[in-house]
């Protein structure tokens, strides 16, 4: 019983464990999947590859992710499909809110599957490109695989649709709060097809995107 008294006295409150999520198993797959790119030794940030590397930063993980500032992907999501999008879906959010929430714990770090080998690299600008400013209509049938964002201010909001000849629409982006250090080209899961007479329309006035053509 002694025992017990001294471990409950120096266990610090915020190691309490009420969650069954841990680490090993659903927390570093996700960062895996969605935050290893930058967040590895080597990368553009600190590494949270390890249980060691992400538990002191666990309560402004879950910070920057409820904020949507991680990881940084820009885009809203829901408005158009990108094949590389790299944002948390509510759930996922919530996974991670629930983990810290319930103490952050390691679990079995058996259970850790290995983590992703990166060999370099950035993402690939298509060597198409057409600028479009608010209100175009295309002249020509095209093939858009992609869009680029254009000269933005920081904390910017920028909404792209292009509305087809026949009335059907289809939701091309929505940057929100764009943050010009991690500016990028947007690739769609699947080419549109866009005929002649397609309107775009852009909530910037200007050059405010450009389309990524096949």
């Amino acid at each position: 019983m002694i025992g017990l008294v001294a471990i409950c006295v120096v266990t610090p409150a915020h190691d309490v464990i009420t969650t069954p999520l841990t680490f090993s198993r659903e927390i570093s797959r996700l960062i895996d999947s969605r935050c290893a790119e930058c967040h590895r030794p080597g990368g553009r940030a600190f590494s949270l590859l390890t249980y060691q590397d992400a538990r002191p930063w666990a309560a402004a993980i879950k910070e920057e992710v409820l904020e949507r500032r991680m990881p940084p992907w820009g885009a809203v999501k829901g408005f158009g499909e990108f094949r590389d999008d790299r944002g948390l879906t509510q759930e996922q959010v919530g996974l991670i809110a629930d983990w810290v929430e319930g103490g952050a714990p390691e679990g079995d770090p058996k259970l850790r599957p290995s983590p992703p080998e990166f060999h370099g690299g950035t993402r690939t600008r298509a060597a198409k490109a057409f600028a479009v400013s608010e209100g175009y209509t295309l002249r020509s049938a095209m093939t858009v695989i992609g869009i680029r964002p254009g000269k933005l201010a920081e904390g910017a909001t920028l909404t792209a649709v292009a509305e087809r000849p026949d009335g059907s629409t289809e939701p091309l982006i929505w940057v929100y709060q764009f943050n010009p250090k991690f500016a990028h080209d947007y690739l769609y899961a699947a080419p549109l097809e866009f005929p002649a007479g397609t309107k775009i329309q852009v909530s910037f006035s200007g050059e405010a995107i450009s389309l990524l053509l096949k």
